[in-house]
């Protein structure tokens, strides 16, 4: 037999503790039973392991070694876990940003497509009110001239000369201008007839007879508040808000 000297080897048999006691025992002159010997065999890791039969050698070390196998695949098993769970969290919080992110799109998109759509319906019903505001039924020269004209004839030519839809707003103005008479002249100003045109022949680019027939005046006026506002509401919107237009 062999003489091997080995310091804090881990032993797993129990049958190989028991033979290295014995043998520990013997060599050391030491006269204890067997038990003892175990005992402090597996109470120091830095007993001296001596003449162990080369058979029983080679097992301890084949047990040793499967038990660092062992080890080393439970800690790569435990690595491998830990690092599954972390790309696991990584991607639910890769995902969750994703997600958030296409829920922010999408309600942009909503949003801006439902202005979009706001817009061009105010953009067609501001049209359709300006093409309405055109559209009148009749013109100037559809009256015949006449030496002088009440209130409610002027107010009945405005009526047939003025979109339905605007006549309300075309005669808010009118009221507040001239209170309906085409004579009206501002002292001041010069400002003349209905819609107090300033200079007064301005009016002349809707007919000659400016100053004695309403209906060039409304003719006039008519288009001044379309071209200017878009329409007579439009005219009088800003006459609210400045007193003028």
């Amino acid at each position: 037999m062999s003489r091997i000297s080995v310091r804090g080897f881990a032993v797993a048999s129990a049958t190989a503790v028991t033979t290295v006691g014995a043998v520990v025992g013997v060599a050391s002159g030491n006269t204890q039973s067997s038990s003892s010997n175990d005992l402090e065999a597996t109470a120091s890791d830095a007993t001296l392991l001596a003449d162990i039969p080369a058979g029983q050698h080679a097992q301890v070390q084949t047990t040793s070694v499967a038990q660092q196998a062992d080890a080393q695949a439970m800690a790569a098993d435990t690595a491998a876990k830990k690092s599954a769970a972390e790309s696991a969290r990584k991607q639910a919080a890769k995902d969750a940003v994703a997600k958030q992110q296409a829920a922010e799109k999408a309600e942009k998109a909503a949003k801006e497509a439902a202005e979009q759509k706001a817009k061009e319906k105010k953009e067609r019903e501001e049209e359709a009110k300006k093409t309405a505001s055109r559209s009148s039924s009749r013109d100037a020269s559809d009256f015949a001239p006449q030496s002088s004209y009440s209130v409610s004839q002027v107010q009945s030519m405005a009526r047939q000369m003025v979109p339905g839809g605007q006549f309300q707003c075309f005669s808010n103005i009118v009221n507040h201008e001239s209170t309906w008479n085409y004579k009206a002249t501002n002292a001041s100003s010069g400002a003349y007839g209905l819609v107090q045109a300033l200079p007064a022949s301005k009016m002349s680019s809707a007919g000659a007879d400016w100053r004695t027939n309403p209906a060039t005046q409304i003719k006039w006026g008519l288009n001044y508040m379309n071209d200017r506002y878009g329409s007579p509401c439009g005219a009088w919107e800003f006459w609210q808000a400045n007193h003028y237009y």
